[in-house]
């Protein structure tokens, strides 16, 4: 197995043990294995910075991944630029770095700070997963102190359940999302395990410029060293993993069962 490869790893019940077994495969091994990643982010830059060199890595390796925002993330304007403005930076960042990362982009927009948990907001993802048909969807984890991300991590799970839901009559036909996994923030930090670890280095220079494009991530924002914190992670999640820089992620509850006859 190639350590490298992201859709071996969660193709796994057992993902630490897939992981630890590594054996090189060819390039086109790797394409034909290479699916598509949804991230899914209640702001662009929790996006870039924890799911984007995820999502690149997929791209890298000949799949696909797209990138849903659930808002502009507009209400972290410094005092000195409007709202409005600001919100209009965050997307035109977001176009530029899916542009250098090679991944889709979707904007749904809600208001920053008040991305509503409701039937009408899942739908809405719901339709996007139906129309873009990710395999594998990364989000936010549940303990998060920002209600937003807190949303968002309800609004996904609905979202894929509706997705997935045959008698439910929408625009497109049924899509069934095969795993789910959430991103490494520092705002959802409680009880986030990480159990999954993806090897970036191939993509680490192209995600670092891509999240410069973000005035937050240059700390024009606010007191948060956003550049440091992510990049200074990269590394330490990479000494756990055996990689130079890694990505982690937690698994949904539901796929850490290992089905096994022997150990």
């Amino acid at each position: 197995m190639n350590r490298r490869s992201f859709a071996q790893a969660v193709g796994s019940a057992a993902v630490l043990s897939a992981l630890s077994q590594a054996s090189p495969r060819g390039e086109s091994a790797k394409a034909a294995l290479a699916g598509k990643i949804m991230g899914v982010a209640a702001h662009p830059g929790d996006g870039l910075f924890t799911m984007g060199a995820v999502l690149a890595e997929q791209t890298e390796r000949g799949g696909a991944a797209v990138l849903v925002n659930l808002s502009l993330g507009e209400r972290g304007a410094p005092k000195n630029i409007p709202i409005d403005e600001y919100g209009e930076m965050q997307r035109t960042a977001t176009e530029k770095a899916a542009r250098l990362l090679g991944i889709d982009t979707v904007f749904l927009v809600y208001p920053d700070g008040e991305i509503p948990f409701n039937d009408e907001s899942a739908l809405r993802v719901c339709d996007a997963i139906r129309e873009h048909k990710p395999d594998i969807v990364v989000t936010h984890w549940s303990g998060s102190w920002h209600k937003d991300h807190r949303n968002c991590h309800r609004i996904v799970r609905d979202a894929i359940f509706y997705a997935g839901l045959e008698t439910l009559d929408r625009s497109r036909a049924a899509h069934s999302v095969s795993r789910v996994f959430y991103a490494d923030n520092w705002e959802d930090a409680t009880g986030f395990i990480a159990d999954t670890y993806i090897d970036i280095e191939p993509v680490y220079e192209k995600w670092f410029r891509a999240c410069d494009f973000y005035p937050m991530w240059r700390g024009q924002t606010g007191f948060f060293r956003y550049n440091d914190y992510y990049s200074s992670l990269s590394v330490m999640r990479g000494c756990i993993s055996g990689f130079k820089h890694a990505a982690a992620l937690m698994a949904d509850e539901s796929q850490r069962v290992q089905r096994v006859r022997l150990l």
